[in-house]
């Protein structure tokens, strides 16, 4: 990796942003609209395409999921209960502060609701990987927040068919539908509608860089959760921190892909050497190691500052999905980060178990969006509806007023139509 000294926060920061791949939105475009045109069809030619997979039913029967759980352990599915046991206990405490709200104003009374969404579409990335854990991260929240129609995306092998372990997250966690296709075309369909996959309200879950383009590109008529992009992974440490433990929290989120983006911002010299060794010391030995090799040449760095405040600084800049803080001061340094996607504090707090079962989601913000937002939450599934009641006698309270402002925007039939109740 490489370790630089950070004399300038603002600059550095802007330099080591790594660059954000040009998206495919012609390719993405010319699928998007043979989904909206030919449906069912174009799905099966593009999972054939792209999965190599012919797909004569494009959903999952209840047969189909019974028989997925005869193919895991008894390890794995008490493994997957527990991390959506614990999700679901942080997801109620949060929706259990949204209480409904009446709130009077001479006479006109607002009533504020917290309702859930009536449907959405929760994508599971898939294929040649297996992604059961995002399955968990998906559904459980949408389920608690009482979504009543919860439809499950995920491609398919080249035999068609979609890893037992994802079908079972899928299932214990609540969908209503399970369907054998991924890419572009699963997102065109969810949007859309056809005749297999009727349209849902929103549609969330990670994907590679194809379905966060085809998100974006659909996000003008259907709700989407956020447009996430490679995995991301910032760790604040002084010497008091394990260099091993760096290490290995460094490779662990390296493993994902060529493209992620992780790195260490310290003030001690000794510590970012110490790391770098062990980093260089433990590649060869790892599975995935090419992988976590590639990215953390390419795109990691360990980056030494002059005090504890650039360091905070510039990890706020940067708002890594993921922040890591291992320092003697950790709570008091953590009171400072404003950014980040998700905070995990302490020497035994990595971001790994965090990606599973800590009780935390990991579908996470990412290229700086956690400046404006955290985690998928209940928050995600759930909207504010507001309910008014006027009565005559408060229209006429508030009658001139009205009329100041209707003026002043050159909007008078708005006068015109309180006015007209008033006579």
């Amino acid at each position: 990796m490489r370790i630089i000294k950070v004399t300038n926060v603002e600059q550095f920061a802007a330099k080591i942003l790594p660059k954000q791949p040009q998206n495919n939105k012609t390719i993405v475009e010319s699928i998007l609209k043979d989904v909206k045109k030919n449906g069912d069809v174009a799905i099966r030619k593009y999972e054939k395409k792209f999965s190599k997979a012919n797909i004569s039913s494009l959903r999952l029967t209840q047969s189909e999921i019974k028989n997925a759980y005869s193919k895991i352990s008894k390890n794995e599915l008490a493994a997957l209960r527990l991390a959506k046991n614990r999700l679901e206990k942080t997801e109620s405490v949060v929706k259990s502060l949204l209480k409904n709200k009446t709130i009077n104003h001479d006479g006109v009374k607002i009533s504020k609701k917290f309702i859930p969404i009536q449907s959405v579409g929760c994508y599971i990335p898939g294929g040649l990987a297996k992604y059961p854990s995002s399955a968990i991260m998906s559904i459980v929240p949408a389920k608690t927040a009482g979504v009543k129609r919860i439809v499950v995306v995920s491609p398919p092998n080249s035999d068609g068919k979609i890893n037992p372990l994802t079908i079972v997250s899928a299932d214990i966690c609540g969908a209503s539908e399970i369907y054998k296709t991924g890419g572009v075309q699963s997102i065109a369909a969810l949007s859309y509608g056809t005749k297999s996959i009727l349209k849902v309200d929103k549609i969330v879950g990670p994907g590679g860089a194809f379905v966060t383009t085809a998100k974006f590109m659909i996000s003008d008529q259907t709700g989407i959760d956020m447009l996430a992009g490679p995995t991301e992974l910032g760790i604040i440490a002084d010497n008091s921190a394990n260099s091993k433990f760096i290490a290995l929290d460094l490779i662990s989120q390296a493993e994902h892909s060529t493209d992620t983006f992780c790195y260490l911002i310290t003030t001690s010299e000794n510590l970012a050497k110490s790391v770098n060794k062990i980093v260089s010391e433990l590649i060869p030995k790892i599975q995935r190691g090419k992988i976590a090799q590639s990215s953390l040449k390419n795109n990691g760095f360990i980056g030494i500052c002059k005090t504890n405040s650039d360091m905070i600084k510039l990890a706020n800049i940067l708002a890594p999905e993921h922040l890591q803080i291992m320092m003697k001061s950790s709570e008091s340094i953590s009171s400072k980060i404003t950014s980040s996607g998700l905070v995990l504090i302490g020497n035994n707090t990595p971001s790994s178990a965090s990606d599973y079962i800590l009780g935390s989601n990991h579908i996470l913000p990412t290229n700086g969006f956690g400046k404006i937002r955290g985690s998928l939450s209940v928050l995600d599934f759930i909207k504010v509806n507001t309910q008014i009641t006027s009565s005559k006698k408060s229209l006429s309270k508030i009658s001139k007023h009205l009329e100041v402002l209707t003026n002043a925007e050159g909007l008078t039939n708005h006068y015109e139509a309180v006015r007209g109740r008033l006579n």
